[in-house]
């Protein structure tokens, strides 16, 4: 099982990534050994998450969500916001 998930950084910029581990690179992005562009963002916490089957889905499915703008991504958060809270509470 794979995510990809949007992350609220302390800036208020989103980053999108995957990860088949959400509460290990939610605690490596906040240590700040995630990623160069969230390092000097944090605190960051999930504002999106979908699962899907397998890493070749997630990277189609990342790649989709990059391309979107800033608008497009704030919509698509909200129409998944069920989705986000009930994949919260299993990591």
């Amino acid at each position: 099982m794979y995510y990809v998930y949007i992350l609220r950084c302390s800036d208020g910029s989103l980053y999108t990534g995957i990860t088949n581990n959400l509460k290990k690179r939610l605690d490596a992005h906040n240590k700040k050994r995630a990623s160069k562009y969230t390092r000097s963002r944090v605190p960051v916490d999930y504002v999106f998450i979908k699962s899907v089957e397998n890493k070749s889905q997630a990277l189609k499915l990342e790649i989709k969500i990059k391309s979107l703008s800033r608008d497009k991504k704030i919509a698509y958060i909200k129409s998944l916001e069920n989705e986000i809270d009930s994949l919260r509470e299993n990591f």
